[in-house]
């Protein structure tokens, strides 16, 4: 089995799940991307709110690109970030309604 895909079956299942599995790499990778343009940015270091919406993102797609391949040790991993990244999300959301940060960066 190549890890490259089949050009003759682009539409083939494996080949689904190859790009599920690659979109879910390029979104949880984008955090990094983001989060190191934004510290440049300011200055100084900090985890900006899309960081944590790439990771939520990019999570989900990994894990059901897990759950499909069942690989126990990646379920468990990105499982275990997921909650991670949604309470982080809940605190930011819990911050914002309460007036005490702005999310809008205005």
């Amino acid at each position: 089995m190549s890890f490259l895909p089949d050009p003759n079956n682009l539409f083939s299942s494996v080949n689904i799940w190859l790009a599920v599995g690659l979109l879910g790499q390029m979104l949880f990778g984008a955090r990094f991307v983001i989060q190191w343009i934004m510290s440049e940015r300011i200055g100084r270091s900090i985890i900006p709110l899309p960081f944590w919406f790439c990771s939520f993102g990019g999570g989900v797609v990994l894990l059901s690109y897990a759950i499909h391949k069942e690989e126990i040790v990646f379920i468990i991993g990105q499982g275990m970030g997921l909650i991670i990244y949604v309470r982080n999300l809940f605190l930011i959301y819990r911050e914002w309604r309460d007036g005490r940060i702005n999310i809008y960066g205005d």
